[in-house]
């Protein structure tokens, strides 16, 4: 039973928080006091202002104040330094006649009214202070060099504490180091002690920060001397100086200054920075590290200071409690402190101060106060300010340590209740409120408030309110549908709507409805979702050169309804007010770039609602600024170091130095390339030569280029020296047949090294003990030697010498005296045969001897006399094949077949070629023949038909017979009938096939035969069917492309297709077009193997069309629907095949498609029409008739002045088929009459000429004066000579054209 009266207990707790959240109450409603603003607990004033102690409250109705000073009533209006703030309790102390010490106290504010008093923190008020240094005697400091030193600081105690760090007398700080460093407690320590440590200004300062005052120690001397010196000086200084050391200072492992002993002790409260130090002494300079022992380091909240003598961690926390360990370490050994640290803990809430408490009559609530501390602290509770235990009992009312429990509540039980926590370390003091009210709700957030939020972010949803009980909150969205109480909706304590990812549809009108026992209110707002900003192209890094512009582009995207804000940044500042920044609307352009526009540039694009930035970084390069203070050192007799200071990288690192000299003694102002060093060096090693007078410049080069060169260095010069060197590339050849030339390459200035500078030539034969034969050649590079051998090998030497010596031994060349032209040819020339159409030639090499020179190769000379067969005559073709090095035989490509070649072998050496070898003559074997040169169809009947060739042009060997296959193609398909086979002698030439089916094609195939095999084919094409209009006259029919047809008999891989015109094979044929209901009709034949088969068209026009496709496999005719009509179009058929071949097309067809005819009324078909148009057509006859005659007799045209102007006419009678008057026109000159009947394609083409009778029309609209207008007329508009040069419209003239032209003639 009582474990469930404390699980009841425990839930009414929970239930009793939740309630008990802390609610803001309107300044309109009753409510007891509260402190909103009060002065710190521990206020430290600066004695020179007035003192000024805050207290503000809040109430209904609003609060009295009153104070305590010293825990006594504090009576304000008896002091008249003090006041208080007008409707404030802020405390105002005039010292202007007092002294600030006189209000150091510890005061408390008290404000109230009839609902409760409330209490302020206890405030200690206390002046700064920064009092000077006490005097003191410093006395100067001789200390031994290497050992520790201390210097004092004891600054004066000051409120609160001073900084402390040590200066010279310029007020520059003292440097300090791992060996030198400054103590927490202020004390400067050396490790050791330096002869440069010696100075006269070591000074302690102490900076006061509420008064802004420094005080300074006076100044410390410190001389640091060496044994020797300590005894020499040691009498001037002992009666006024301390004297550290007698014994020499060793090395020596380290020891603690501070701390001292092996281990210590610190306490740090919790919250505070924990400090930690380990001064260590030694020789050498000790190195400190840190360990916690019982642990690690807390990583994120640890540092250290000094050079790692100072451990500092900061919000320290119990968990930092423990050893930690430093240790100091040099070469000698280490040492170990460890210190033990104890945290302790002033009070600190663990849930937060107490909340007010606002309750309806009846209702329950409770107070909490709940802190923790170390040590664990007390809490007391008091009333309005006054002990709780003193105060009036209430049944309501019950006190369990640090919760108040209040039970069924009535109204005037409002009051104050004052927390204290406390322990030895401090104290909290919290005010918190309980009221009793009765209200109905109210909704604070204003009506109709628009809420934007940007698109995938979380929009909070205010409904601020008050009531008492407290008021229940349901959110609806437009309609009242359903409450928002799901996902994605999350419904605050304090009545806020959380939509955690807003989208498009979240957008709308909602209503917040706040309810208790008492009344309902509610109030609406509209949440407006907005896409976000954001940056479609960011700006790019950029490096550029000085000088140049560069342009940062920042493409961005926003939301229309929100008003977008571009800004630029440079180094996240302002950009600078420069007119060569130009900011546009989308990016940012810097014209003559500076160095000083280096920097980040970042575009941020801001709306009301957010933002978006992006950042580029710009690099300003140039190139490097010219290396100065070249300086030579370190001179021996072939060196010298060259050190130099690097100019300013400009942002590009330097990637190498260039050096380079001058010789003033050669080639004064010359500068020659000496060395080069990589770019992160300042010094170079430069070997010199004897006999130079040096200067010396360097340039630097970075990405962008060289820079200029720097100031030349100081002249060096060198003395004279023998030649370190001989001349380079020595050779020996001869430019006759008797003589040889010794050359070489001679030495620069820079390697003569002295004057005088001549060479030594010798040579002799490469036989044993010869001798060598010397001379002296000065100022040239070659000495010719004449009367020798013809090709000995010599043995060759060229020494450089000056006035100072010869230089080293030279190295032996070889050479040859002069060739001459062989004297001998190879023998046993032989040919083997590989095929008809190649050989292989071999032959013995020439002896050396006779070669007379250096073996370059030989020449092999054939060529082919003529063929073997008595009707092709004598050919020569000279061909030469040159073989190189060694080479004894060679293939002979290209030969022909059945033909005679002669061949001869020739060797050849660097001076030519020497004799032939005996002429070898042999003839090449038969082959296979080539196709036959022609292929007729003649005398085609109902059933028979005669086929006449002639012999292959390249026979390629006697022609055994002939070979004729042939095979009916089906008609309307690709498929092929049976093959027939003839075997024709060689002697014919004709063959007439008779029993042929009636009206068939059929396909020919012939080719020729050797005893090598049969040759190519050609092919032909016949249909067995008589032409009314010739059938007398032979004549060939259109070469048919070669087909695979399905009988194995034919080798389709040995056909040549033969035509005239020698143009690629195309597998369609009989292409042709004819016009329907439905569109065009285009036909065809195909006999190839392709399957993927579309026809193509395109519009004629002048501009350049794309072909349009439409796919027919399996098909031979398509019907092309949607052509315009009166236009033309080009049809072609396309076979394609895989990927990898060319397409097959067929040739271009020209189609017109005719004019759309009315659908009124088809007058054609009418009597009354008829004889109209028969009447029209006799009188236009008769026009034309009496046009001719006038035009014959000169007449009154400018035709006939045209006519005049031809020298040589030519007449040609009007033709039956077009109804062109030759006589005007030249010999390639057949034009149309305007007004004839125009071809089927309804194209009229045009020739070379311009002759017609609309060029000799007056006027744009090519009408004649007089009659000739009739001619005009018919002749059509001036225009009609542009379009007659391309395409002309295909509509046929109408009657109605032709009855406009008549009432123009009348």
């Amino acid at each position: 039973m009582m474990e469930r009266r404390r699980m009841d207990a425990a839930l009414l707790v929970l239930f009793l928080v939740r309630l008990a959240t802390a609610l803001e109450v309107p300044l309109d409603l009753p409510q007891p006091p509260t402190i909103t603003r009060q002065s710190p607990k521990d206020y430290i004033i600066d004695p020179r202002e007035n003192i000024i102690i805050q207290c503000e409250a809040k109430g209904k109705p609003p609060p009295s104040f009153s104070w305590t000073r010293n825990g006594t009533h504090f009576d304000i209006d008896e002091d008249p330094n003090v006041t208080l703030k007008p409707h404030s309790g802020t405390l105002e102390v005039d010292i202007s006649r007092v002294k600030a010490q006189q209000y150091e106290s510890v005061y408390q504010c008290t404000a109230r009214n009839k609902h409760g008093t409330a209490v302020s923190n206890n405030i200690v008020v206390q002046q700064s202070r920064s009092p000077l240094w006490s005097k003191e005697n410093v006395k100067a400091l001789v200390v031994q060099e290497g050992v520790s030193l201390v210097l004092p600081c004891r600054p004066p105690a000051g409120l609160p504490p001073p900084i402390i760090f040590w200066m010279d007398n310029n007020f520059q700080r003292l440097p300090q180091s791992r060996r030198v460093s400054q103590s927490l407690n202020g004390d400067l320590y050396f490790s050791n002690v330096l002869r440069e440590d010696s100075r006269n200004d070591y000074i302690c300062y102490a900076r006061f920060p509420y008064t802004q005052t420094i005080q300074q120690k006076q100044p410390i001397t410190v001389k640091v001397l060496n044994l020797d010196a300590i005894n020499d000086t040691m009498a001037a200084f002992y009666n006024d100086t301390d004297l550290f050391s007698e014994e020499p200072a060793d090395e020596r492992k380290p020891t603690f200054l501070i701390p001292s002993g092996p281990t210590s002790s610190k306490m740090v409260l919790r919250g505070q920075v924990l400090e930690l130090e380990c001064i260590a002494e030694g020789l050498h300079t000790p190195d400190v590290s840190w360990t916690k022992v019982s642990g690690d380091l807390p990583a994120k909240r640890t540092s250290f200071l000094q050079y790692q003598k100072t451990l500092r961690i900061v919000d320290a926390s119990e968990s930092d409690a423990g050893d930690y360990r430093c240790t100091a370490r040099n070469q000698l050994g280490s040492v170990h402190h460890t210190i033990h640290v104890t945290v302790k803990a002033a009070p600190y809430w663990i849930s937060g101060a107490p909340k007010n408490l606002i309750l309806a009559p009846g209702e329950s609530g409770v107070l909490t106060c709940r802190a923790s501390g170390t040590p664990k602290p007390s809490v007391s509770w008091a009333m309005n300010g006054i002990p709780i235990e003193n105060s009036p009992k209430d049944l309501s009312r019950k006190v369990e340590d640090d919760t108040i429990i209040f039970t069924d509540v009535q109204t005037g039980a409002s009051a104050v209740y004052q927390c204290n926590v406390s322990n030895d370390y401090g104290y909290l003091l919290s005010n918190a409120f309980v009221n009793v009210l009765s209200e109905t709700p109210r909704v604070l957030t204003a009506a109709n408030k628009v809420y934007q939020v940007i698109k995938n972010h979380r929009a909070l949803l205010d409904c601020d309110s008050f009531a008492s009980p407290i008021p229940k909150i349901t959110w609806f969205k437009d309609s009242r549908s359903s409450t928002l109480d799901g996902d994605p909706y999350i419904l605050h304590d304090n009545g806020t709507l959380e939509i955690h990812v807003a989208q498009d549809h979240n957008s709308g009108r909602y209503t917040c409805v706040a309810r208790n026992s008492l009344g309902i209110n509610e109030n609406h707002i509209y949440l407006e979702v907005k896409d976000p900003t954001r940056i479609l192209k960011q700006p790019e890094h950029k490096v550029v050169q000085v000088g140049r512009s560069v342009v940062f582009e920042c493409k961005v995207k926003h939301d229309p309804s929100l008003i977008p804000t571009m800004t630029w940044l440079k180094d996240d500042g302002e950009l600078p007010d420069d007119e060569r920044l130009i900011v546009d609307s989308d990016s940012l352009t810097i014209t003559d770039v500076t160095e000083n526009d280096a920097g980040v540039y970042t575009c941020v694009m801001n709306t009301t609602l957010d933002h978006d930035s992006a950042s580029a970084e710009l690099t300003v390069v140039e190139r490097p600024d010219s290396p100065t203070d070249l300086e030579l050192t370190d001179h021996k007799k072939r060196s010298v170091q060259l050190t130099w200071i690097p100019g300013d990288e400009h942002n590009s690192p330097i990637q190498k130095f260039l050096i380079q000299y001058q010789n003033s003694l050669h080639h004064r102002g010359h500068w020659h390339n000496l060395t080069e060093v990589a770019g992160n060096r300042t010094t170079a090693h430069l070997k010199l030569s004897p006999y130079v007078h040096y200067t010396f410049r360097v340039l630097a080069l970075n990405a962008v280029e060289f820079s200029r060169p720097s100031i030349p260095s100081r002249g060096l010069k060198t003395e004279p020296a023998a030649p370190d060197e001989n001349p380079t590339g020595v050779k020996g050849s001869g430019t006759e047949h008797d003589n040889l030339v010794i050359s070489w390459k001679p030495l620069s200035g820079l390697q003569s090294n002295g004057p005088g500078l001549h060479y030594r030539v010798m040579w002799r034969q490469k036989v044993v003990d010869s001798e060598w034969t010397r001379v002296t050649v000065a100022n040239n590079s070659k000495f010719v030697v004449s009367g020798t051998p013809t090709f000995v090998p010599y043995e060759l030497k060229v020494q450089a010498v000056n006035d100072y010596g010869a230089g080293p031994d030279p190295a032996i060349a070889h050479g040859h005296s002069g060739e001459d032209l062989p004297v001998a040819a190879p023998d046993n020339v032989k040919v083997m045969w590989i095929n008809s159409t190649l050989a292989e030639v071999h032959w013995d090499p020439v002896p050396s001897k006779f070669i007379r020179g250096h073996l370059e190769g030989y020449k092999v000379y054939y060529w082919r006399k003529h063929s073997l067969h008595k009707h092709n005559p004598d050919l020569v073709e000279n061909q030469v094949l040159i073989l190189s090095g060694k080479h004894t035989h060679r293939k002979l490509p290209g030969l022909h077949p059945f033909s005679v070649y002669s061949l001869n072998v020739r060797v050849y050496n660097g001076k030519g070629k020497g004799p032939p070898s005996a002429e070898l003559q042999f003839n090449t074997p038969e082959g296979v023949p080539g196709a036959p040169s022609h292929l007729l169809v003649t005398n085609p009947s109902l059933d028979s038909l005669t086929l006449e060739w002639s012999p292959p042009h390249d026979r390629n060997g006697r022609i055994t017979g002939y070979t004729l296959k042939y095979q009916p193609v089906v008609n309307n398909s690709n498929e092929l009938g049976p093959v027939e086979e003839l075997a024709l002698p060689a002697n014919e030439s004709s063959v007439t096939l008779l029993n042929l089916k009636y009206s068939t094609r059929y396909k020919f195939y012939l080719n020729a035969k050797t005893v090598r095999g049969a040759g190519l084919v050609v092919s032909q094409e016949a249909v067995t069917v008589i032409d009314e209009g010739n059938t007398q006259t032979p004549h060939p029919i259109a070469p048919s492309p070669p087909q695979g047809p399905p009988d194995k008999g034919i080798d389709t891989a040995a056909i040549l297709v033969h035509d005239c015109t020698s143009q690629p094979v195309s597998p369609f044929g009989n292409v042709s077009s004819s016009s329907g209901e439905d569109g065009m009709l285009i036909s065809w034949e195909y006999w190839g193997p392709e399957q993927n088969v579309y026809v193509e068209y395109k519009e004629n026009s002048e501009g350049e069309e794309e072909w349009q496709k439409k796919l027919v496999n399996g098909s031979q005719n398509v019907v092309l629907k949607g052509l315009k009509g009166g236009l033309s179009y080009s049809v072609r058929l396309v076979a394609k095949g895989h990927h990898d071949q060319l397409p097959h097309l067929s040739e271009e067809l020209l189609v017109s498609v005719p004019a759309v005819a009315s659908r009124q009324v088809d007058i054609a078909t009418q009597g009354w029409f008829i004889g109209l148009m028969c009447a029209i057509a006799l009188l236009i006859l008769i026009l034309l008739i009496i046009c001719f005659i006038q035009r014959n007799k000169g007449g009154k045209y400018p035709v006939k002045e045209k006519e005049d102007a031809h020298t040589d006419p030519e007449f040609q009678p009007m033709k039956d088929e077009d109804c062109t008057f030759g006589e005007y026109s030249d010999n390639e000159d057949h034009k149309p009459l305007k007004g004839s009947r125009t071809p089927s394609n309804g194209t009229v083409k045009r020739g070379n000429s311009d002759d017609s009778l609309v060029d000799y029309g007056e006027g744009g609209d090519g009408q004649f004066n007089e009659d000739g207008s009739f001619i005009g007329q018919y002749s059509g508009k001036s225009a009609s000579r542009e379009t007659a040069e391309g395409h002309e419209s295909s509509e046929a003239p109408s009657p109605i054209n032709a009855m406009n032209s008549l009432h123009s003639f009348v």
